[in-house]
């Protein structure tokens, strides 16, 4: 059984997804971010980025246990472990990855500097909010743009990259989105949500998570706590 350290954010729900997907049995194990959980030497010991999440498989690749970090890592690795949603060409691969590094990249980063700056910021920054809710725009029509030619964000099959990039769309209201301007993301969209493994991850450990109204869970998230160095 491979042991999840996460919470309920984008980059948990890619992991949860994949698991559920994948048909694997996981443990969750809530790492609650605004209580500064992330910063525990036992958690760091894993995940020494500070950052969900995170998992231990017993049964690694050699037969041993293996601690992985960086969700995009681990979505490969679990497609690795199973066999699924990578394809099995070497073309195939790379135009998966690609997309993959584009979510990494581009898609989380900057989907989640408008969604801090447009609801979370302290202070309300026009020109912050306008250059990430424009860049979100400019995200959004890239993958409405692929996906009016494509089934799927790396081709014809699901794969890791429309896992990886699914969750980070859920929250589109909040980063300035209008689907109308979307139609081909938004039926991609829809057709993810649908999926029974995608709905049930996105409920793991959904529960346990809070509306930011608290300032000592601000400050563990974005003051000076974030910057320490361990």
């Amino acid at each position: 059984m491979i042991d999840v350290y996460s919470w309920a954010t984008p980059n948990g729900h890619k992991v949860h997804i994949m698991l559920e997907e994948c048909g694997l049995a996981y443990r969750a194990h809530p790492v609650n971010i605004g209580a500064g959980d992330q910063f525990k030497p036992e958690f760091l010991s894993i995940s020494p980025n500070n950052k969900i999440p995170a998992i231990v498989d017993p049964d690694g690749p050699d037969g041993e246990p293996i601690s992985m970090f960086e969700s995009g890592a681990i979505l490969l690795y679990l497609a690795g472990k199973t066999g699924r949603f990578l394809p099995g060409t070497v073309r195939g691969r790379y135009e998966v990855l690609e997309w993959l590094m584009f979510q990494m990249g581009g898609v989380g980063p900057m989907l989640g500097q408008a969604h801090h700056f447009r609801i979370y910021a302290p202070e309300k920054l026009p020109y912050a909010i306008d250059r990430y809710t424009n860049e979100a725009k400019r995200l959004y029509g890239v993958m409405d743009k692929r996906l009016a030619k494509s089934k799927y964000i790396a081709g014809n099959e699901y794969t890791i990259a429309d896992i990886a990039i699914f969750p980070w769309l859920r929250s589109w209201k909040n980063q300035g989105i209008d689907w109308a301007d979307y139609p081909h993301l938004k039926g991609w969209f829809d057709e993810i949500a649908a999926r029974p493994a995608v709905q049930r991850g996105v409920e793991v450990l959904a529960n346990l998570r809070k509306p930011l109204v608290d300032s000592q869970a601000r400050d563990v998230l974005f003051g000076a706590q974030q910057y320490q160095r361990r």
